[in-house]
């Protein structure tokens, strides 16, 4: 295979993986470690991908896929991890639903069998998604909407939220850097993030494998703040160390069938 091919789907990799490890790429186009590593060193010197310790991840960005995008990739994936993550969620329950297209998968899976629950979102998409579910009554936050999302911020939606003890958080998040920190691109939202982890019973963070290495500006927070983190794929070694140090389960939702 020539470089410049190899080179292309290197990037393409990375950018629908999130992450890719030099011992995946060695075994995908069966070339030596050391070509790897040259084809990786040569991707980050012309900022295509962020070189990491035994792999590599998305470069460095200041700003968010567009939502459209982001809500039709990985789709499948993200209803697979939702309603594992639903299984988890008892009747009579209570929670906060974030903003994030991850989220809105939870809301779909919560609204199909669950009983009794109370929902407290600043998340339009979620509001509407349970609009017609008689069993899940809905309380929308205050806010500035986004016209992007429809997400719901500012310092109205921050006060209203911090009015709220639930049994449960359901947050989505940009990325997770390999230090654990929970990473987002817009500080307000990530401000709402916080007062949710603050007032929530118990934290399940839903990402598909993307999330793993990817950059954002923002730091919420650090993974060692959840208590369940729900994904499609096993984490790398570096998250998965700090998760299994503070004795965070990982819920890996089931592969797809052929």
């Amino acid at each position: 295979m020539k470089q410049i091919p190899r080179h292309q789907q290197i990037i393409e990799l990375v950018i629908k993986q999130g992450y890719v490890s030099t011992e995946e790429l060695v075994e995908r186009f069966n070339v030596s470690p050391q070509t790897i590593r040259r084809d990786l060193n040569e991707l980050a010197d012309e900022n295509k991908i962020r070189r990491y310790h035994g792999g590599a991840t998305v470069p460095l960005s200041s700003e968010n896929t567009a939502y459209s995008t982001r809500k039709s990739q990985n789709f499948t994936q993200k209803d697979l991890i939702a309603e594992e993550l639903v299984k988890h969620i008892p009747d009579g329950a209570t929670l906060f639903i974030d903003i994030g297209t991850t989220p809105e998968a939870v809301a779909r899976a919560l609204g199909k069998n669950h009983q009794q629950l109370r929902v407290v979102t600043n998340n339009l998409n979620v509001a509407s998604i349970l609009l017609d579910k008689p069993e899940v009554k809905v309380i929308l936050a205050g806010g500035e909407v986004r016209d992007r999302d429809g997400g719901i911020v500012g310092e109205a939606t921050l006060d209203f939220i911090k009015q709220f003890r639930l049994d449960f958080g359901i947050l989505g998040i940009s990325g997770i850097d390999f230090d654990g920190s929970l990473l987002d691109f817009d500080y307000h939202e990530v401000r709402v993030k916080q007062a949710i982890i603050e007032n929530s019973r118990s934290v399940f963070l839903a990402v598909d494998a993307t999330k793993f290495g990817r950059n954002a500006m923002v730091k919420l927070g650090n993974i060692a703040q959840i208590h369940t983190l729900f994904t499609d794929k096993t984490p790398p070694k570096e998250i998965l160390d700090i998760l299994q140090s503070h004795q965070i389960p990982v819920e890996v939702a089931p592969t797809p069938p052929e």
